[in-house]
């Protein structure tokens, strides 16, 4: 096995592959899911698989991935947000909402493409109140588009 070093020898690190990390290790996202964080403090292993994504992390090899583990008996609760922390959220997730050209909140983020609703955009939409979402052929260019003549 090419990621399996318990001792840290090879990667300055005890390094486990993919699936095969001792109990009471877990990830960020495991720690989340317990409603868990790491509290500080430094990874103690990692998990290592090979990927076809590109490797973000700073000395690892492109075509690698690479998850920490960090021990759970430290772990502390996390701490949940503020009345103030959700307030401030919910108006950013509202102004994601409020259209810039017809000042209508959708019931929908707007997409960074267009920077406007779907109706301001032109998408043939009867008012910028109603906004359904288009169908797949109607977002198909006009080449793409199925023909409606049946030819032998």
């Amino acid at each position: 096995m090419p990621f399996y070093d318990p001792e840290g020898s090879r990667f300055g690190i005890a390094t486990f592959p993919y699936g095969l990390a001792p109990q009471g290790l877990a990830t960020r996202r495991q720690l989340r899911r317990q409603q868990l964080r790491p509290a500080g403090q430094q990874p103690v292993a990692q998990l290592m698989w090979r990927s076809r994504r590109t490797s973000s992390a700073k000395g690892v090899p492109r075509g690698i991935q690479v998850a920490y583990l960090y021990e759970i008996a430290k772990a502390r609760p996390y701490r949940p947000p503020s009345p103030k922390q959700l307030a401030a959220l919910a108006a950013a997730l509202r102004a994601r909402r409020i259209c810039p050209t017809c000042g209508v909140e959708q019931p929908y983020c707007l997409p960074r493409r267009y920077g406007q609703c779907q109706a301001c955009h032109g998408w043939d939409l009867p008012s910028p109140e109603h906004t359904p979402t288009p169908s797949t052929e109607s977002m198909l260019p006009a080449a793409v588009q199925p023909s409606t003549d049946r030819r032998p």
